[in-house]
């Protein structure tokens, strides 16, 4: 088969150090890539000045998918933010995050594996905001129709597709009648079209107590955009953090494939950082495109890194962060020697 283009957004800090690590992984496991190298962020700003130029807008929007590694929004000096802006412009209205405990990284945990489904447009991020009156402010939270229903109608597709059994509706409808209302009265439509899964709905406040406390007995959490926003986190630090999290962005044209730790530049240039997040996420990437394109190369593939680090981990073979003392070159090195030994 020929060669998939594929944007390829390395990022600010660092994020071309993983990028470069990850390149490497995927050219070993067989995958034909072909990397369309374009900027967002602090980087994109030195020469776009803007973080999140149309040049690699238009890219994305021609090659339909990306993997984009962390990008840095200045603080205070007027820049939105890439990430939000990706968002927006593409309308990737879904944001997908599993995660599972992987052998090797200890946590209080070993049974956790849940996908976080985010509406990823509108609620408090709508960003509407404004002054009362003198030190009286308010923030708007935006529900719409159209949003709640897409969501609720792609995580249940979502489930049914991954052979997951359950969707969980965390909110608080208690209290906002409305706009939580309406999302959950979608998730509930949606759920009565696909009676092999089951649906169960929890107040957030409740539903977290239940989470820390037995994560093993959720399955696909499917949120509003603040909250599936803190529980993605929070469900991250149940398995290791968000060095062992993939992460991405999906609409129905354009899906970016991301890394959801930050830019780390205090570590930028010491080879030290993990590039696994950024791994896993090309793993999503390529099953991706698998199931869209009917590329069964790259399921293979995605399967070979899979394996690949699974291996590394179990043996001990981890950077600083997990516990080891491997850079990320070397961490590269070894998942590459697992794959040709597949």
């Amino acid at each position: 088969m020929s060669a998939r283009k594929v944007v390829l957004i390395p990022g600010d800090g660092i994020g071309p150090e993983i990028a470069e690590a990850t390149k490497d992984v995927i050219s070993a496991s067989g995958a034909k890539i072909e990397w369309v190298i374009r900027r967002a962020g602090v980087s994109a700003i030195e020469k776009y000045r803007e973080v999140l130029p149309e040049v690699t807008l238009d890219a994305i929007r021609e090659h339909k998918v990306a993997l984009k590694g962390p990008c840095t929004t200045p603080i205070g000096e007027g820049f939105s933010s890439a990430n939000v802006e990706l968002r927006k412009k593409l309308d990737l209205y879904a944001a997908v995050r599993p995660v599972r405990s992987i052998e090797g990284v200890r946590t209080r945990f070993s049974d956790v594996n849940i996908v976080i489904v985010r509406e990823n447009t509108e609620g408090l991020y709508s960003g509407v905001e404004n002054t009362v009156s003198p030190g009286v402010v308010m923030s708007m939270k935006v529900a719409t129709e159209r949003a709640c229903e897409r969501i609720a109608r792609w995580g249940f597709e979502y489930a049914r597709k991954r052979d997951r059994k359950k969707v969980t509706v965390f909110h608080k409808a208690n209290i906002m009648k409305i706009t939580d209302g309406l999302f959950i009265s979608k998730a509930r439509e949606a759920s009565e079209q696909y009676p092999d899964i089951e649906y169960e709905e929890y107040i957030i406040d409740a539903g977290c107590m239940r989470l820390v406390q037995d994560p093993g007995m959720f399955d696909t959490l499917l949120l509003e955009n603040l909250y599936g926003d803190v529980m993605s986190d929070l469900c991250a630090g149940l398995v290791g953090g968000l060095g062992v999290v993939p992460g991405a962005n999906i609409g129905n044209e354009y899906s970016v494939f991301e890394a959801v730790h930050g830019s780390a530049p205090d570590i930028a240039g010491l080879e030290i950082a993990n590039p696994l997040a950024l791994i896993m996420s090309a793993v999503m990437m390529l099953r991706y495109l698998a199931d869209s394109e009917g590329r069964e190369d790259m399921r293979e593939a995605a399967d070979k890194i899979k394996t690949a680090y699974n291996i590394a981990l179990s043996n001990g073979d981890k950077t600083r962060d997990l516990g080891g003392n491997l850079k990320t070159a070397d961490f590269a090195r070894v998942l590459i020697q697992n794959i040709l030994k597949i």
